[in-house]
């Protein structure tokens, strides 16, 4: 995807309201800009893929992933979400292991990501999908939980390194 899908991705942010309840504001068309143009320390944009998740011509989902972060066997995963007329029919689950098995493929060793730790949807979502709490950070004043999923087996959550990065 690139900022000419920036009003798409505005508008699955709008249709989650229960997400941008544990923010001061709303989803706006800045925000948006800024989260698919945003890279954590040591990254940029070679290292950041915005991914649209389609079905026909609508999208169901939207992945922003870094490759190589916080190490170089570690993937990211910043920004993930689903279309609200698409949830609830395990198409979120089915993107995770799609991209957990991809990234294994291609060598990777784990993934990680943050959540908003106040957010029950969004604990309950990744913990299904089989991310664990690794730590918490505070970031722009908000407690993140730190979570991975390990993939083939390999246990990185000894090497944790957290950065006050804006996750989301």
């Amino acid at each position: 995807m690139n900022l000419d899908d920036a009003e798409a991705v505005l508008d699955i942010c709008t249709g989650n309201p229960q997400f941008y309840e544990y923010y001061e504001s709303g989803p706006n068309r800045d925000r948006v800009i800024y989260a698919m143009t945003a890279t954590p320390p040591d990254t940029d944009m070679s290292d950041k893929y915005f991914i649209g998740f389609y079905e026909g011509g609508t999208l169901v989902a939207f992945m922003d992933l870094i490759d190589g972060y916080p190490r170089y066997d570690i993937a990211y995963i910043g920004f993930f979400m689903m279309n609200p007329g698409y949830q609830g029919r395990q198409l979120g689950t089915a993107i995770i292991d799609e991209t957990a098995s991809y990234l294994e493929s291609i060598g990777m060793h784990e993934i990680r990501l943050a959540i908003d730790k106040e957010n029950p949807q969004s604990n309950h979502f990744w913990k299904k999908n089989g991310f664990g709490a690794l730590g918490e950070v505070e970031v722009d004043g908000m407690i993140k939980v730190v979570a991975a999923r390990t993939l083939y087996g390999k246990d990185t959550s000894e090497d944790v390194e957290f950065a006050d990065t804006p996750l989301s």
